[in-house]
């Protein structure tokens, strides 16, 4: 096949150009929308808890055992660890760029398998939280009382019953971090009361191991003639604070019960004390969310909108859920400006070419060039999982004025045809074509042999001008191919020679 082809064959032409098109537009809606690509390694988050203990022991008793285990995990980079007075502990295990995030994960949940039995037995009790780090927070919510009316725990344990889930069933949110403690019994114990009575705090942590739990009780009757068996079934696990303040701990000399109350105070309070939450100086408490990799941003974030409206008809009185933070006003404001930005340099571009060309018909086909190309490039977006971000964006923008380069040259090489005295556009076309199909050819892999390289490179860096680089070779590619199919077949539709005065023919 050759260019003739596609002269003789105009809608053949334009049925490529259609395709290119209309496959463009359906990629387009595809593609996920952020303000950058993912530039961040992948990261494995390791997080326990040991209730009580200092910074130093958490680093000798829980921290030291993990990195052992989990140092030298298939692709990882380094790992950055971290302890608190407050019993927390949480290590960040960094992995190369591109490597897949949740093998990752499990690369080092089996790694630290491994570490359980070096463990203390209250962390291994209390649970180790492995998960994947996402990416940047999208969204910002916060829940308080304008009136007060509720506390700050209510208002945590409020979102994290009902918003919550909600929230984490859209699609594309990743993780909804919620701010605050859950509600939890608290036994304050007196010391002089447990010294009168020679008591120890491991003596009440029994009494409420032994006496608060649940356990199967099995059934009656499985074995006899009788028609019905019975299920046996106990109180289990306490609820109320009264419940635990009538606790036996012992039997006293006397003849009388020892209770949990008379040695302790209990109260329902918060599992922690390290957070305090407010709104606009009334008690609160906030949640980010986060977004998985490669999901829209945008569509996220109005996903949420809808769903938070639904939340806000169902709250109690005196309670109010608003926005804090919402990278959707920024990342609309940005893409808005680079589209401005790409119409601004599309119309630009067509002007100068009308200047130079002096002919309205002759504009037409730099014109489709340019649509063709830019659209078909996302074709190639989709299929290579980029995004559509500012970098990819701001590539479509500088090419503008490289695709339209192929098509300004199949003009004027029909152009001078026709200033050789040849009539006909269909030969025009076809003498013009002849002389510079090697050079179209030659200049577009040049071009492209610049910049496709840059996929090459590694890390952070890479991930940038990768996606710069490929858009634009890609781009230039198919204004070669839009040059060697639609604009002859346009030239020899539509383009005519001078007229008698010599000046071009609109």
């Amino acid at each position: 096949m050759t260019i003739k082809t596609f002269i003789d064959r105009p809608i053949l032409s334009c049925v490529i150009s259609v395709a290119i098109v209309l496959s463009g537009l359906i990629s387009l809606m595809g593609l996920p929308i952020e303000q950058f690509p993912e530039i961040a390694p992948p990261t494995v988050s390791v997080s326990a808890n040991y209730a009580g203990a200092n910074a130093e022991t958490i680093q000798k008793s829980v921290i030291v055992p993990i990195e052992e285990a989990i140092n030298g995990v298939e692709d990882m980079l380094y790992m950055v660890s971290s302890a608190t007075n407050t019993g927390s502990a949480s290590i960040q295990v960094y992995f190369k760029q591109g490597t897949d995030g949740d093998m990752a994960m499990v690369n080092v949940q089996n790694r630290l398998a491994s570490a359980q039995g070096l463990l203390p037995a209250e962390v291994t009790k209390s649970g180790i939280n492995v998960r994947k780090r996402q990416t940047s927070r999208i969204k910002t919510l916060a829940l308080y009382s304008p009136d007060g009316t509720f506390d700050q725990k209510f208002l945590t344990n409020y979102m994290k019953i009902n918003i919550e889930p909600r929230l984490s069933r859209i699609a594309g949110v990743g993780e909804v971090d919620i701010k605050g403690a859950d509600y939890s019994l608290r036994v304050w114990l007196d010391p002089g009361k447990m010294a009168q009575y020679k008591l120890m705090p491991s003596d009440i942590q029994k009494v409420l191991e032994e006496q608060n739990l649940e356990s199967p009780t099995g059934t009656l009757g499985a074995e006899s003639d009788n028609t019905f068996r019975y299920t046996l079934k106990y109180r289990g696990r306490y609820e109320n604070e009264s419940d635990f303040e009538n606790l036996v701990i012992k039997a006293l000399p006397d003849g009388s019960v020892l209770r949990l109350k008379d040695v302790a105070k209990i109260e329902l309070g918060s599992k922690t004390y390290e957070y305090l939450g407010s709104v606009n100086g009334k008690p609160g408490t906030t949640c980010m969310i986060s977004q998985t990799s490669g999901s829209n941003a945008n569509e996220i974030i109005e996903a949420i909108d809808k769903e938070t409206e639904n939340i806000r008809q169902s709250l109690p009185k005196g309670m109010e859920l608003v926005d804090l933070m919402s990278t959707k006003d920024f990342l609309d404001a940005s893409i808005h400006k680079v589209l401005r930005t790409l119409f601004e340099a599309i119309v630009l571009v067509v002007l100068v070419v009308y200047v130079f060309l002096q002919s309205f018909k002759a504009t037409i086909i730099p014109t489709l060039s340019i649509i063709v190309s830019l659209i078909g490039t996302f074709i190639f977006l989709n299929i290579a999982g980029f995004s559509l971000n500012l970098i990819t964006l701001f590539a479509l923008v500088l090419v503008i004025g490289t695709v339209v380069d192929d098509a300004i040259v199949v003009v004027e090489a029909v152009q001078a045809e026709f200033d050789k005295g040849i009539k006909s556009p269909y030969k025009a076309t076809v003498e013009g074509m002849g002389g510079i199909t090697a050079a179209l050819l030659t200049t577009t892999i040049v071009f492209m042999a610049v910049f496709i390289p840059v996929s090459f490179m590694g890390g952070t860096t890479g991930t940038f001008y990768t996606q710069f680089g490929l858009t634009m070779a890609v781009a230039v590619g198919i204004s070669l191919l839009n040059a060697m199919t639609l604009s002859p077949a346009l030239c020899a539709l539509i383009m005519t020679p001078h007229d008698t005065d010599g000046k071009r023919s609109f």
